[in-house]
């Protein structure tokens, strides 16, 4: 299905997310070691988070209510001793692993962007160029939060969630089952929200997306726009695809929303029943009044990691359709691809034939009907023909930019379907109607033709078009900068340089 049209929703695949969070997560396999040393630095942590509460619960029933002021002053040091070297590791905790997300990030964007490079001009032909930009962006940055938490939320908080349930099952089993009275409810209904909730993300990154492939194609165009005075049609197209954005945002957030107050709500009855329950222990010499305020504190130190998970879970849900968008483009096989073992083209002489060659870009219209001609080497020739009469297409069929439906193309003899495209391209000189121009200096540009070509050989290209004259005319002469598009030259000499790169070819 086409999508080149910012106003259509791209269309995401349903898979199954424990799938792409598996994937997802194999990129931390290589950082391993330092993800060990995380994991380690979270685990003296969460000790000394666990036993705070057992030194206020010892301060309170040994030493204040025995007015011992030496023995509160030394546990007060032990405590204060702790928790520096914790906050000390948490603050390498979180230099490390800000370290491992961005290089994992950056691995993702260069796999993304390297495997866009291979797909076949079909693939650029139904996308506009600002929803890949927002693939390759926009949802490579939406994952560095998820990719963090998972080791600094995830991992450790389930491990002091597990272990400050034992201790609280330890201390009392029955204040501990009224603490988590709520928890079975929390369960249940963030799961029924997480259901909604992941198809509302997935449409409002698709709304984010048109966005992107608006502003791009508008700002391409500006000149276009600025000329016919459009600008106010512009701008209404922009805010009603702000609009649409905006609801999607809207629905998608006030479900993820509902996450907090469930929390907070589950977490406020459970303190309320154990201040119940416990404030009667207490009357019955069950349990001491030390026991009760570090069961409390127990209480916030279970129901955080909760409240953290739901964040990460929350995250998890937002994120995680950016992260399906990645692999699906990731998963696109190109089109065009090398056959196995493919044999090198040898040098070009120049004889191309079509033989019965039928092709089209979608299946609905043919663009060349059994078409048969041979061009002989050295030969010039001119295709003549009315606009979408498949002149444009023929070039780009012999350079295998797309693949026919019947026939065959061959040159020298080789059919270009069975060599490497590699070796083919490179011995091939192409010149758009639409000249374009990097952003780079002159020199760059021509010398895109062939990287490896020397200054020398760029000047003789340049000279061959009649490009030099104007160049060196140029206050910076070849090392002029030119921007995207080269919008501060003239047709003429884009045109001029375009041909030098193909020459240089």
């Amino acid at each position: 299905m086409s999508i080149n049209n910012f106003r259509e929703d791209e269309l995401t695949k349903e898979v199954i997310k424990r799938t792409t969070i598996k994937r997802l997560f194999k990129y931390m396999l290589a950082y391993k070691k330092v993800v060990g040393i995380v994991l380690s630095i979270m685990l003296v942590i969460i000790t000394v988070t666990i036993v705070n509460p057992l030194f206020m619960e010892i301060a309170i029933d040994q030493y204040i209510a025995n007015a011992n002021y030496t023995g509160l002053f030394f546990i007060a040091g032990i405590a204060l001793s702790i928790n520096l070297l914790a906050m000390i590791l948490s603050k390498i905790r979180i230099r490390l692993m800000a370290e491992v997300t961005n290089k994992i990030l950056v691995q993702i964007r260069q796999e993304l962007y390297e495997h866009i490079q291979k797909l076949s001009f079909n693939f650029f032909d139904k996308r506009p160029a600002g929803k890949i930009l927002a693939r390759v962006i926009g949802d490579v940055n939406a994952l560095k939060d998820l990719l963090t938490n998972s080791v600094v939320t995830l991992i450790p908080d389930f491990i002091t969630l597990i272990a400050v349930l034992t201790v609280m099952l330890i201390k009392n089993y029955r204040l501990a089952f009224a603490a988590l009275a709520m928890l079975p409810f929390l369960v249940i209904g963030m799961w029924l929200i997480q259901i909604k909730a992941h198809k509302r993300w997935q449409v409002e990154k698709a709304k984010k997306s048109n966005i992107n492939a608006f502003t791009y194609e508008n700002f391409s165009g500006i000149k276009v726009v600025q000329s016919f005075s459009a600008e106010a049609q512009t701008s209404g197209s922009f805010r009603e695809l702000l609009k649409e954005h905006r609801n999607a945002f809207f629905s998608a957030i006030y479900l993820n929303n509902l996450f907090w107050p469930m929390v907070e709500l589950s977490w406020g009855i459970g303190t309320a029943l154990v201040f119940i329950f416990g404030i009667a222990y207490i009357q019955t010499d069950t349990i001491t009044v030390g026991l009760l305020v570090a069961f409390i504190t127990y209480i916030g130190l279970f129901w955080q990691p909760i409240m953290n998970l739901s964040n990460f879970y929350n995250q998890l849900i937002t994120n995680l359709a950016g992260a399906e968008r990645i692999f699906e483009i990731m998963d696109i096989e190109p089109d065009i691809m090398d056959q196995i073992e493919s044999p090198m083209m040898p040098e070009i002489e120049g004889r191309v034939e079509f033989d019965h060659v039928t092709f089209s870009y979608d299946d609905n219209t043919t663009i060349l009907d059994d078409v048969s001609f041979t061009i002989e080497p050295g030969q010039t020739i001119a295709l003549v023909g009315p606009t979408g009469g498949g002149k444009t297409t023929i070039v780009s069929l012999i350079s295998r930019f797309y693949d026919i439906k019947q026939g065959s193309i061959r040159i020298d003899g080789h059919n270009t379907k069975y060599v490497n495209i590699e070796s083919l391209r490179r011995q091939m000189g192409i010149m758009t109607q639409d000249t374009f121009l990097f952003t780079g200096t002159i020199n760059d540009n021509i010398r895109y033709g062939r990287l490896d070509a020397s200054d020398e050989d760029i000047i003789e290209a340049a000279t061959a078009v009649h490009a030099h004259e104007f160049i060196s005319k140029l206050e910076k002469g070849y090392e002029t900068t030119v921007n995207e598009g080269g919008s501060e030259l003239s047709v003429g000499q884009r045109q001029l340089i375009a041909f030098a790169r193909t020459l240089l070819s």
